[in-house]
């Protein structure tokens, strides 16, 4: 029986925990679409093109508060997701040879939490020509579990209480927190998980707007440091 190929692997390896946790959390996104009286193909595009739960949280608060423009809206979930620039640095060496380094760019619309930190433990494993077709099957798996979870959840709206759609909507950081917990052991993780915590009080000084970005900022910057000593 031939091997299955990279990007099958991917596949299948996403369609497990992640894609649940995943899920999971867009269930939570798109009943709280339907509560708030926008319809299905709102939900799936957000989904599907944002792609990262802050910012969708972000342009579903706007799209429902008076006032709110299209610039105000396409800055804030920016800046929201401003996460994904240094996952991507990060992640950008691991995807295979830099020649031809076009065909990383098709990495490029999938880089979030859920595929991202099974990457950075799998990808160093995998010969080179394998990773990106991993990453692609992976990510893509990933991808359609949140739109057809998107989908379910504005579905199943007047059945999901406003509690629990609270709740539900962190399973996908609590997934990648375990995550996290597992690597303690790696070089690096256990100073950014430490420095992370110490600086989390930021986030409530700093306030909403900036809370987590001058957080992450200040702990990063000092788990880095400490690494590099």
């Amino acid at each position: 029986m031939p091997r299955p190929t990279p990007f099958r692997i991917g596949a299948i390896e996403a369609l497990g925990a992640p894609a649940l946790a995943m899920g999971v959390t867009f269930l939570a996104f798109g009943a709280a679409v339907a509560e708030a009286g926008l319809p299905l193909g709102w939900a799936l595009l957000c989904s599907a093109a944002v792609y990262g739960m802050a910012g969708q949280l972000v342009l579903l608060g706007l799209a429902t508060g008076a006032g709110a423009g299209v610039l105000p809206a396409v800055a804030a979930a920016t800046a929201a997701n401003a996460r994904f620039l240094p996952m991507s640095v990060a992640i950008a060496p691991l995807l295979g040879p830099r020649r031809p380094g076009w065909k990383r760019l098709l990495a490029t619309p999938f880089i979030a939490i859920t595929p991202w930190a099974p990457a950075m433990r799998r990808l160093p494993g995998l010969p080179e020509h394998e990773r990106l077709p991993w990453f692609l099957g992976f990510a893509l798996a990933s991808w359609t579990a949140g739109l057809a979870a998107t989908a379910a959840g504005h579905w199943l709206a007047p059945s999901l209480p406003v509690a629990l759609r609270a709740a539900l909507l962190f399973t996908n950081p609590l997934y990648f927190a375990l995550l996290l917990a597992a690597d303690l052991g790696r070089p690096g993780v256990r100073s950014a998980v430490i420095c992370g915590a110490l600086a989390a009080p930021l986030a409530l000084w700093l306030g909403p707007a900036w809370g987590l970005l001058g957080a992450g900022l200040v702990g990063g910057t000092i788990a880095f440091l400490w690494q590099r000593r």
